[in-house]
C-alpha cells in the first residue's frame, strides 16, 4: 500500500469534511433504530419544532464527533488506536445519517455552524493525538460523557409519543457509552480536574446553546 504524503492526507481530510457537512459520509450500514418503530399520532406543531431543534443539536454533535475522531486518528501514534478511532468515526456517521434523516422528516434544518464545529473539533482532536494516545483517549472519554449527559436530557424532553426519536437517541447513547468504555480500556488517562469540570462542560454548553437556535 502506498504511503500517503502530507498533501494526500490534507486532501483526504478536506474530502471527508465535505462529505460530513454537505453530503453523505460512509457508514457501517447498521439499520436505523427508527425503522422498526410503529407509527404514532403526528407531533403537534410545538412538539415538532422542539424535536427538530433537539435533533439539530444532536446532528451538530455528530459533526463535531467526526472532526474529533478524524483529527485524533490522523495524529495517533499507535496503529490500533488509529483503527479504533476510525471505527468509532464510522459508527458516529450512522448517528449523523439517522439524525439528518429525522431532521428532514420534521421539516428542520442542519446547523449553519457545522463547518466551524467540524474543523474546530478536528483541530482539538489532532492536538490531543499529538500530545499522546493516553490523553487523546482520555479526551474521548470526557467528550462522550458530555454527549451522554445531553442525550439523557433530550430523551427526558421528548414528547411521550415521539417513539422514532426516542429509539434513535437511546441507540446513540448506548454507542457513546461503548466508545467511552473502549477508550479507557485502551489506556485512556483521566484528564485534569479543570478540563473535566470546567473546560469540557463549557465547550459542550456553547455548542448545544448555539445550535438550538442557529
Amino acid at each position: 500500500m502506498r504511503t500517503l504524503s502530507l498533501l494526500d492526507k490534507v486532501l483526504t481530510e478536506i474530502d471527508q469534511s465535505l462529505r460530513v457537512v454537505h453530503a453523505t459520509a460512509p457508514t457501517t450500514e447498521r439499520p436505523n433504530p427508527a425503522a422498526e418503530m410503529p407509527e404514532t399520532a403526528p407531533l403537534n406543531e410545538d412538539d415538532r419544532i422542539l424535536v427538530a431543534k433537539l435533533m439539530r443539536i444532536n446532528h451538530a454533535g455528530e459533526v463535531s464527533a467526526q472532526g474529533l475522531y478524524r483529527g485524533q486518528a490522523l495524529t495517533a501514534k499507535r496503529e490500533d488506536i488509529r483503527e479504533q478511532m476510525e471505527r468509532s468515526a464510522m459508527e458516529e456517521n450512522d448517528h449523523l445519517n439517522w439524525t439528518e434523516k429525522r431532521l428532514h422528516e420534521l421539516g428542520g434544518r442542519k446547523s449553519l455552524l457545522n463547518p466551524l464545529f467540524y474543523w474546530g473539533s478536528f483541530t482539538i482532536g489532532a492536538v490531543a493525538g499529538k500530545i499522546g494516545d493516553k490523553w487523546s483517549l482520555g479526551f474521548v472519554k470526557e467528550t462522550e460523557d458530555q454527549v451522554i449527559k445531553h442525550l439523557e436530557e433530550h430523551i427526558n424532553r421528548l414528547p411521550p409519543h415521539a417513539l422514532s426519536d426516542m429509539a434513535i437517541l437511546q441507540k446513540m447513547k448506548a454507542d457513546e457509552q461503548h466508545h467511552a468504555d473502549i477508550a479507557m480500556q485502551s489506556g485512556g488517562a483521566k484528564l485534569p480536574f479543570l478540563a473535566r469540570k470546567l473546560l469540557m462542560p463549557l465547550l459542550s454548553k456553547v455548542m448545544t446553546k448555539s445550535t438550538y437556535y442557529v
